[in-house]
This record gives structure tokens, C-alpha cells and sequence, in this order.
């Protein structure tokens, strides 16, 4: 599907934090027997990928049970042979299924990749680096294209462009009438520049450092 070229062009050139050889491989492999829809293949293999760095189990580090994990590396990876289908998808975070169903009460098409992602997103919203970061994603256009395609509803809501985790968890407060910002007005509080503006690599980034349009447009 061509997007394992611009990896490997980043890898040659080299990038200020580099990306894990395992992500990289990974990633190559998942796209080369990748079947679907291009873009969701590519943000799949993304969250494969650097799920497949860390060292819990995959249904832990997307969290997923084992039989939907296995029914999307099916569908989308039906060649797959090196990434094991083990464990479950671990204890939710306390918040983690109430971002979960905000997720879903958005889904676009109610397909069923849209309740992976939504397991995936919640998950890996946990993290500590920005969200497409944490989903090994190419920035934060990827993050965009991902949750208008398949939670549109909820993405038009973040009509300022904040940064995507500080949206998420803006929208549970607000559904609980708890607002935990240190002012009810964006342009007066003195966080605004935590919650919007350019979402620069934090840390170590885990996937390529374009967006995926850049390359398929």
C-alpha cells in the first residue's frame, strides 16, 4: 500500500528521536498483508506496532479482549503469523470506560472497527505523550482524519482544536457537570497553551513523523 515507504525514507535520513526498529518492522509487516481500507489498515498498524514495543501482552496495551483482537487481526492482517493473541485486555483505568462510551455513542457507521478503535483510543489515551503519539500515529492529522471518519459527531464538537486527550476529558466533565479546569473560559485560563497549539513530539515518539496524507493525497 506504499506507506512503508516514508518510514523507511525517515529511518535513512534519520530523525531526531528515532523510531524503534521493532515499531518499523512491525509496521512493514502489518502493511504488507494488510487487507481493507488503506487508512484504517495504516492507523491499525500503527497501534499494533507500538503495542508490540512494550512488554505487556497485545490485548493489555490496546485494550481488547482476545477474541476482538483476533477477529481484527483477521480481518484487516489475515496473513499475520508473528503477533501471539494472548491475555486479556487488562483493568480498565477509572475513567477508561466512560471514554470508551462517549466513543461509541458518536460511532459514524456502527461497523464494527469502530468499537476496535474505540478500545484502542480509550486505552491509549492513557498514556503520556500526545494521543497519536500513543497510538504510533504520524501526528495529529492522523488523529483527525481517524475520529472524523469514525466518531465525526464527537469530532465536530472540538470546533477550537484542542489537543484531542484534553478534549476527551473536557467532555466527561462537562457530562458530570464537573469542570476540573482552573477557569470556565479557554482564552482566560492559564493552561491554554497545554491544551491547544502544535502537538510536538513529547518523549520519544513511537511512529513516523508525517502524516499519512502527506503520502496519499
Amino acid at each position: 500500500m506504499g506507506s512503508n515507504l516514508w518510514i523507511e525514507q525517515n529511518v535513512r535520513e534519520g530523525a531526531p528521536s528515532p523510531i524503534p526498529s521493532r515499531f518499523v518492522l512491525t509496521y512493514r509487516e502489518l502493511m504488507t498483508t494488510a487487507v481493507g481500507d488503506p487508512f484504517e489498515c495504516h492507523a491499525l498498524a500503527c497501534a499494533l506496532a507500538v503495542a508490540a514495543t512494550e512488554p505487556r501482552p497485545l490485548t493489555e496495551a490496546l485494550g481488547m479482549s482476545r477474541s476482538a483482537l483476533k477477529a481484527m487481526l483477521a480481518c484487516h492482517f489475515p496473513s499475520l503469523r508473528a503477533l501471539p493473541v494472548d491475555a486479556g485486555p487488562g483493568p480498565d483505568a477509572l475513567e477508561e470506560p466512560d471514554l470508551r462510551a462517549l466513543l461509541l455513542e458518536h460511532r459514524s457507521t456502527g461497523a464494527v472497527v469502530e468499537e476496535w478503535f474505540g478500545a484502542i483510543i480509550a486505552r491509549r489515551s492513557l498514556g503520556t505523550n500526545h494521543l497519536w503519539q500513543d497510538m504510533g500515529l504520524s501526528g495529529r492529522g492522523d488523529v483527525s482524519t481517524l475520529l472524523n471518519r469514525h466518531f465525526h459527531s464527537l469530532a465536530q464538537q472540538n470546533v477550537r482544536s484542542m489537543k484531542w486527550k484534553k478534549f476527551f476529558y473536557r467532555q466527561l466533565c462537562l457530562r458530570e457537570d464537573v469542570l476540573i479546569c482552573k477557569s470556565p473560559h479557554c482564552d482566560s485560563c492559564d493552561d491554554f497553551s497545554k491544551c491547544f497549539g502544535d502537538e510536538f513530539p513529547l518523549g520519544t515518539p513511537s511512529g513516523p513523523r508525517e502524516t499519512w496524507h502527506d503520502h496519499h493525497q
